[in-house]
């Protein structure tokens, strides 16, 4: 059996393959020649270097061996000397190609069948790098298609122009979907594999929500009003944070719309998630405020050093459940929301823990200066926390509190630097009955207090320092899917330290311990200056 094809026949099924497979006709024509030229080798010998060639325009195909132009030809198959060369190129050259042209051929079934699958495949490939060209510039796009199957869980779905994965945990809750179902999702990834090019949806993505709105609320799509802001509990509440760069619209109203019929087709398609629109503010202290709707606040205090926020509600009409709101969901989507950890007190457990810090630290300067309670309580209630601070305060500062002058300052101030250099001696033996050696004392940073304990944690050493990591000094928060927070002790908890100087401290004893280089040190810290420096 012989299998052929005449011109016109070569160029219809490059174009009915191109159409079909959205893919350019060049690269279907290019398949075309490598599936010939290979089957052509089957009958002149594998070593045999033949190539095929289409006119694109005609469809003419023209067979050609190449040989190399070689002194001592070794393989005949791919090889020519020179003298031979210049019988039919007299301008032939050692290292130059000679094109030797073949007759057509007819092939046979094993051979039709190998230039077959050499086209599937290079078809298949061309496929998959236009699927990945086409959607690796459309993440973040919200995509319709249709349900092809569920596999474990997981719904791959149909987008006319690609196959795309929806998994389990990307789908909302009590989701279900069958064959044929018409699905709206978000292309958070896209990612080359081995099998191909992976397009990941999701529908329990923030961002999802928020092209949602785009969709629905034409202010947002002209960028009238923008959504700064979007925390999610996938099926059940969510938070959106907006504002308006035009005064005389109202950006709740805008997204809420006429009775609420923009904000009520982005629920339905969230299966009934509830919505609370907020409007967003600069001010993180009354951006907080508005995030922990409906419930009433009176009073808030900022560390923004530690970029956390204490909410005081009143005792009254169950203010601390509303604003904590069911299994914490209502603080917790504030806090995702405003990016800020939140702490909620009753004006009764403030004034409590006030008190309570009131009479701890009146007892601390009461025991570390030898005082009486009177002078005590007047040094608490200005504002002094520490010893430290007290230590370090101009006296003319100290002095103009009430009843105190130069002379009582003075000694106050005296008092207070002996006992932190008392404080500190003994700090320095117990840090050497610990065995932690005199070089942690050069990492900058580094105090007695901190010296003992580490030393009380086995860190003893600047390499078990440069072993560390951040989590292991300050500890770290963890949130388990009911919602509830649990906290995990570093070695340094009780001294204030942050995270960042934490960090600092580890980076500086890899230095120290010949793990990384200065270099290194600076080019990593310019690295993530540039990474979190705010785009234009």
């Amino acid at each position: 059996m012989a299998v052929s094809a005449n011109r016109l026949e070569l160029l219809q099924i490059a174009d009915a393959v191109a159409r079909e497979k959205s893919i350019d006709r060049g690269i279907v024509i290019a398949a075309m020649e490598d599936a010939i030229a290979k089957a052509a080798r089957a009958r002149y010998g594998s070593e045999t270097d033949v190539h095929a060639e289409i006119d694109p325009k005609k469809g003419e195909l023209r067979l050609s061996r190449h040989m190399l132009v070689v002194d001592v030809v070794e393989n005949s198959s791919n090889q020519i000397s020179l003298a031979d060369a210049q019988r039919a190129n007299p301008g032939a050259r050692v290292g130059d190609t000679i094109a030797d042209t073949l007759p057509p051929l007819e092939y046979g079934r094993i051979a039709a069948q190998s230039a077959k699958q050499v086209i599937v495949q290079k078809v298949r490939e061309a496929e998959r790098d236009r699927q990945y060209q086409e959607f690796k510039d459309r993440i973040g796009d919200i995509v319709n298609g249709v349900v092809k199957r569920v596999e474990y869980g997981s719904v791959i779905v149909d987008l006319g122009r690609g196959e795309a994965i929806i998994r389990r945990d990307e789908m909302l809750p009590r989701e279900v979907f069958r064959n044929g179902d018409r699905v709206r999702a978000y292309i958070f990834d896209v990612r080359r594999e081995t099998r191909g090019p992976q397009i990941f949806l999701s529908r329990t993505h923030p961002q999802f929500m928020a092209k949602l709105f785009a969709q629905e609320v034409p202010e947002i799509y002209d960028g009238i009003v923008e959504i700064k802001a979007v925390a999610r509990d996938p099926g059940s509440r969510a938070k959106i944070g907006v504002i308006s760069r035009d005064s005389s619209v109202d950006p709740v109203g805008a997204c809420v719309g006429m009775r609420g019929s923009r904000v009520q087709a982005v629920v339905n398609e969230l299966q009934g998630e509830k919505i609370d629109i907020i409007p967003w503010s600069p001010d993180i202290a009354t951006f907080v405020v508005n995030a922990l709707a409906p419930a009433e606040v009176a009073k808030v205090v900022i560390d923004e050093e530690r970029e956390r926020i204490e909410v005081v509600v009143p005792d009254t009409n169950n203010q601390l459940s509303l604003a904590i709101g069911r299994r914490g969901q209502n603080v917790r989507l504030a806090s995702q929301l405003t990016g800020w950890d939140i702490d909620i007190l009753t004006e009764q457990e403030e004034s409590e823990r006030r008190q309570a810090d009131f009479e701890n630290s009146t007892r601390v300067f009461m025991e570390a200066l030898n005082v009486d309670e009177v002078v005590g309580q007047l040094l608490a209630s200005e504002g002094f926390t520490s010893v430290e601070e007290l230590a370090l305060v101009d006296v003319k500062e100290l002095a103009g509190i009430e009843g105190f002058d130069e002379e009582t300052a003075t000694e106050l101030q005296n008092r207070a630097k002996e006992y932190l250099d008392r404080l500190e001696s003994e700090l320095e033996v117990k840090r050497k009955e610990l065995g932690v050696e005199d070089a942690m004392k050069t990492v900058p940073g580094m105090t007695s207090k901190m010296l003992v304990k580490l030393g009380e944690n086995d860190v003893k050493t600047v390499e078990d320092l440069a072993g560390c990591a951040t989590d292991d000094l300050v500890g770290w928060t963890e949130r388990k899917d009911g919602g509830e927070t649990t906290k995990h002790s570093g070695f340094l908890d009780g001294i204030d330290v942050s995270r960042e100087e934490a960090e600092a401290m580890i980076m500086q004893a890899r230095v120290k311990a010949g793990w990384i280089t200065e270099a290194d040190l600076a080019k990593e810290n310019a690295e993530t200056e540039a990474a979190e420096e705010p785009t234009a």
